[in-house]
């Protein structure tokens, strides 16, 4: 059975401190909107709505902070083994 080639790549699936605040973040705005739509507190749902557009823009802060995973461009080259 053929091997597939081996690249000097590897990838992380995301497991940065920028993808996991992220997720943290969005995880917990989630949480408060669905909590404020079950209270009928709408304050509450749209805080949770406010707080998914701000974990996205702090993890691409971090990102670009360099706590996210690095940027490969398509002109990068890559060893084969």
């Amino acid at each position: 059975m053929a091997q597939p080639p081996v690249s000097g790549h590897h990838d992380n699936h995301g497991q940065t401190p920028a993808a996991w605040t992220t997720v943290i973040i969005i995880t917990l705005a989630f949480l408060v909107g669905t909590v404020g739509m079950v209270i009928g507190q709408w304050w509450m749902f749209w805080v949770g709505v406010g707080m998914v557009v701000l974990g996205g823009i702090v993890g691409k802060v971090m990102a670009m902070a360099g706590l996210g995973m690095p940027s490969h461009h398509p002109t990068d080259t890559h060893p084969r083994g």
